[in-house]
């Protein structure tokens, strides 16, 4: 078996098949190795199975301001691999893509096991050898090089090497932070990972309970000790734990913040069109519509979709089996306050296994960005969620990994 290769990947997730398939089709003898059983475990479950592949925002300068502080060491490599190269890139694959809402961009099978096929399609054409089951255990160094890595009790080399075993999220996947660890034992600057992306853990029995169900268009407002905080606008996904949903995920930063500083709660308004006089006039003229029917069976007219048992939980001093006649004119306004404001406790964000992205990881400043290659070690290239570089969701990640992966293999 083969033991010195051109180029080494470690981490068969999003940007390292990227990078070896790159390298491969550059004509250099690849090796990539990957812990689990299979590549792109995390790519196949990532967008629910859908895989948001990419985002379609075509001003590069406000797409590239999204990566915070990673937006000038981002330039380079995206004027190399954009948003545009993955459309040209995956549709070249036979894998065309479609965009959607928020200028999100899904595989048009919305399939992301399909992406993943295509990866690895991307990989048998140019030969690059897999191997699976393959968890390196020890890295080799002098000063300015990686000189090999071990495997199984063995030792493979190469002239270059790739990390890129990704961040801590969804650790079930693999993402166990092996890349951190061997890049602080190699000298280089790294910030602790934490989970920021991320849903958030609730106490309230009323949301647990319409796991599933979306809340459209809505307005939640945070407070922290009591102090409004700050407020959004959007779909909210109610869970068996708590909230999630793009809007939820890309503000638990936020909310992280806050929960240092003290308890937090939050608002939801369903009705965040209507003031609280609109908004009582409809509530009557339904209820004048129904005034012989019970309340239980008219709140459904009232409530979103699919919700009205949960927030008739919340209205434990009104009888819900008596007629909407007989609901008093300070019972319709209490019904109305609470649309304008279901209460919701946050007790924390989820951990790791259900982060989207986890930040932390290798300082950019570390790096090179035009080719990704280490500045300490001549032949070592760091990409993907190995990076830290802060993005939300909305395709961001990906496309992250995509021009990372990219770039190394087209530098190694």
């Amino acid at each position: 078996m083969k033991e010195h290769f051109d180029v080494i990947v470690i981490g068969g997730g999003a940007s390292g098949m990227m990078a070896a398939g790159r390298a491969a089709e550059r004509g250099l003898s690849v090796l990539l190795l990957e812990k689990n059983k299979q590549l792109g475990q995390k790519l196949a479950i990532t967008g629910g199975g859908r895989c948001n592949i990419t985002n379609a925002e075509e001003n590069e300068q406000l797409l590239l301001s999204h990566y915070g502080a990673a937006e000038k060491f981002l330039y380079s490599s995206f004027s190399q691999f954009s948003t545009d190269d993955s459309f040209s890139f995956f549709g070249g694959l036979g894998l065309p893509l479609v965009v959607q809402e928020g200028k999100r961009v899904f595989p048009k099978t919305e399939k992301a096991t399909d992406v993943v096929k295509a990866l690895q399609g991307y990989l048998d054409k140019g030969n690059v050898e897999v191997r699976t089951k393959a968890a390196v255990t020890k890295v080799f160094s002098t000063l300015k090089s990686i000189t090999g890595v071990e495997v199984n009790a063995e030792t493979l080399t190469a002239d270059s090497f790739v990390f890129a075993t990704g961040g801590q999220s969804r650790p079930e996947t693999g993402s166990s932070g092996d890349g951190f660890s061997w890049l602080k034992d190699l000298g280089l600057a790294i910030e602790d990972p934490t989970p920021r992306i991320v849903p958030l853990a609730v106490r309230d029995s009323w949301i647990l309970s319409l796991a599933g169900v979306s809340l459209n268009d809505v307005k939640i407002t945070f407070y922290a000790a009591g102090e409004k905080a700050f407020v959004l606008k959007g779909r909210i996904l109610c869970t068996h734990f708590g909230l999630s949903g793009p809007l939820i995920l890309n503000a638990a930063g936020q909310v992280a913040d806050l929960l240092h500083v003290g308890p937090v709660t939050a608002a939801i308004d369903v009705f965040p069109k209507l003031d609280v006089g609109v908004l009582d006039k409809h509530v009557t003229n339904i209820f004048d519509k129904n005034k012989n029917k019970e309340l239980k069976n008219v709140m459904k007219f009232v409530t979103p979709s699919g919700t009205s048992a949960a927030i008739l939980s919340l209205l434990p001093n009104i009888d819900i089996e008596k007629k909407v006649h007989s609901v008093s004119k300070t019972e319709r306004k209490q019904i109305v306050h609470l649309l304008k404001a279901l209460p919701v406790v946050i007790i924390g964000l989820m951990g790791y296994e259900r982060a989207v992205v986890a930040d932390g990881g290798l300082l950019i400043s570390e790096v090179d960005g035009k080719t990704m290659r280490t500045r300490k070690f001549d032949n070592l290239f760091v990409t993907g969620d190995l990076l830290h570089i802060k993005r939300p969701s909305g395709g961001y990640s990906l496309q992250l990994c995509w021009t990372t992966g990219w770039v190394a293999g087209s530098h190694v």
